[in-house]
């Protein structure tokens, strides 16, 4: 007796069909983790991120997560390829469309702002991720080091141009400039988001205003102190880390 099995509704798709669904299904799965995933790891660090408690976030079960990325490490080092995406867009790319010069460099340090005061309740992944991996070596430290060196390779170059359309010195060392722009970001974290400084977004404007005015090239002033970001943001009323409860990190 032969027996007769109904084919299911998968098998009964045209194979390409078939398989590109599933494809499909399986990067919105993937994008679904590695969103929750990133929120996870601004609240409690890169180094608490586990395979066991991103399943417990998304409600997914730990084989089906593994199933996705197959290490913590590499769950770790797609949460940072995620971030420096999402970073690019909304600072970079975004200032991409100001004239060369200093309305470049502007809108990078405004777009940059903007990013940090929305960061200063949860964390930013590339300073809480430089504190967590500064003394280690392997994957995930190499893919923070490489985002957060073409960032600075990219703040960099807009003094560059600055200094090409004679808008900043010449005769000025633009890694000095940039690190000292980067500087104002460090401060501003460890000001904001420790010491609660109400005042600390203020202060980093100023200073960002007293670099233009340092270096600026002959004939070339400094622009007045505006930001091209929305006004909300420019006043950033509310700009003091609330304290959150810390989850104990898990190492599965």
């Amino acid at each position: 007796m032969t027996d007769h099995k109904n084919p299911s509704k998968v098998d009964s798709l045209p194979a390409p069909e078939a398989g590109r669904r599933v494809l499909i299904k399986g990067q919105q799965t993937k994008t679904v983790i590695i969103d929750a995933a990133l929120g996870l790891a601004s609240q409690i660090g890169l180094e608490g991120l586990s395979i066991g408690a991103v399943a417990e976030v998304t409600g997914m079960s730990k084989s089906g997560v593994f199933a996705h990325f197959g290490s913590r490490e590499e769950l770790q080092i797609s949460v940072i390829r995620e971030y420096h995406d999402r970073f690019e867009a909304e600072v970079f790319y975004a200032a991409m469309q100001k004239p060369r010069g200093l309305p470049r460099l502007q809108a990078l340090f405004d777009n940059w702002m903007v990013q940090t005061s929305a960061e200063i309740d949860s964390g930013c992944i590339y300073i809480s991720g430089a504190v967590e991996f500064d003394d280690r070596s392997g994957p995930v430290r190499d893919a923070l080091a490489s985002s957060v060196s073409t960032w600075q390779t990219a703040l960099r170059r807009a003094v560059e141009l600055a200094q090409a359309e004679g808008q900043l010195s010449r005769a000025s060392d633009a890694h000095q400039i940039a690190f000292e722009i980067h500087g104002l970001i460090l401060a501003l974290h460890y000001e904001a988001r420790f010491l609660r400084n109400p005042n600390a977004a203020d202060r980093a404007r100023q200073g960002f205003q007293h670099i233009l005015a340092r270096y600026a090239g002959s004939g070339t002033s400094p622009a007045p102190t505006t930001s091209s970001a929305p006004a909300s943001a420019a006043k950033s009323p509310k700009l003091v880390a609330v304290p959150k409860a810390r989850r104990k990190p898990t190492h599965d």
